[in-house]
């Protein structure tokens, strides 16, 4: 079984999509370990994307990923990371596929509805930057 972090970012939840992207979660086989409404200073946000700091849209992200809630979903499945960036579409709501999240839901590069872990790695680090192992629910 594989991690992987899901996050709602501002956008997605300022128009209430929290709960259709939670619905494709669960009807694409994932189990949920851990989720939380949460709101990220910049600092946490600026510490969480910090693999990106030398990225010009750095401060952007930083700025976007703090200015409203985020809902943080621990996520468990046999090849979470490639299915859950299969279920996310392209970073470009424009280039993604139909049925996807991205293309349901983000309105546009910059803001696009929801964060996805990029390695098996990078899905067990990011799941711990946001939950304890003991806020996790292993046995749902």
């Amino acid at each position: 079984m594989e991690r992987t972090l899901c996050i709602i970012k501002p956008d997605a939840v300022r128009l209430n999509n929290v709960g259709n992207i939670v619905a494709m979660i669960q009807a694409a086989g994932f189990r949920i370990l851990g989720m939380k409404l949460t709101k990220i200073s910049p600092e946490v946000a600026g510490a969480f994307y910090e693999v990106h700091k030398e990225r010009p849209f750095y401060g952007e992200l930083v700025n976007f990923m703090s200015s409203g809630a985020i809902v943080p979903i621990a996520l468990e499945k046999e090849n979470a990371i490639a299915d859950w960036r299969a279920l996310i579409g392209a970073t470009d709501p424009a280039e993604a596929a139909e049925g996807t999240i991205r293309k349901n839901y983000a309105t546009s590069k910059g803001e696009n509805a929801v964060h996805g872990s990029d390695s098996v790695e990078n899905g067990l680090r990011e799941v711990g930057f946001f939950f304890s192992e003991s806020e996790l629910i292993n046995n749902a």
